[in-house]
């Protein structure tokens, strides 16, 4: 590919990433004005960012599930392109969008697959709370595996933006997100 390919990922580093997973998350939450309406569900995202893309070992297609890669194929390229593609799944799909650590968004989505007793040393040292659903569990017990260098939600109930990292989190309440002040690991 040439350099100028705008499928290629060019070498983001982790941080520019999780600042664009972050600002796209959060980009979402904020747009959104119906949280408090009954019945209404709001956009709802979770992303995994790996060192690599072997996961199939705890990761399972999750059928017509997928990312549009047309509209955007490298998370660190077009800002515009990465919330499009976003909302787009935030509202009509389901599972997990995996990030490697070049920027590229693979295609099918996933669902990840809790790990045994066996594969989480410490499961006690997991930081679990009451407020988390499936989705956010899966985050914060993804996040514990080998390779995975974070997951970032998006809840559909309240707009809150969580990162999660080695079993930790850190979530912001609709709130709090965009401040610059805030830290964002």
């Amino acid at each position: 590919m040439s350099s100028d390919d705008p499928l290629q990922a060019t070498h983001a580093t982790v941080d520019e990433i999780r600042h664009r997973v972050m600002a796209v998350a959060e980009s979402l939450s904020l747009s959104f004005d119906r949280w408090d309406e009954q019945y209404v569900s709001g956009p709802s995202l979770y992303f995994i960012v790996l060192a690599d893309v072997n996961f199939g070992a705890y990761a399972d297609p999750l059928g017509a599930n997928v990312w549009p890669v047309e509209t955007c194929r490298v998370a660190t390229n077009s800002i515009e392109s990465f919330v499009t593609a976003a909302r787009n799944v935030a509202f009509k799909r389901d599972g997990a969008i995996v990030i490697t650590a070049d920027g590229t968004i693979q295609e099918q989505m996933v669902r990840i697959r809790s790990p045994s007793a066996a594969e989480v040393e410490r499961r006690d040292e997991i930081a679990y709370a009451d407020w988390m659903g499936t989705k956010h569990l899966s985050a914060v017990e993804v996040s514990t595996r080998t390779g995975v260098l974070f997951a970032v939600t998006v809840s559909e109930e309240n707009g809150r933006v969580s990162i999660f990292k080695n079993g930790q989190f850190n979530d912001y309440q609709r709130n709090e997100i965009g401040s610059p002040w805030r830290p964002t690991s």
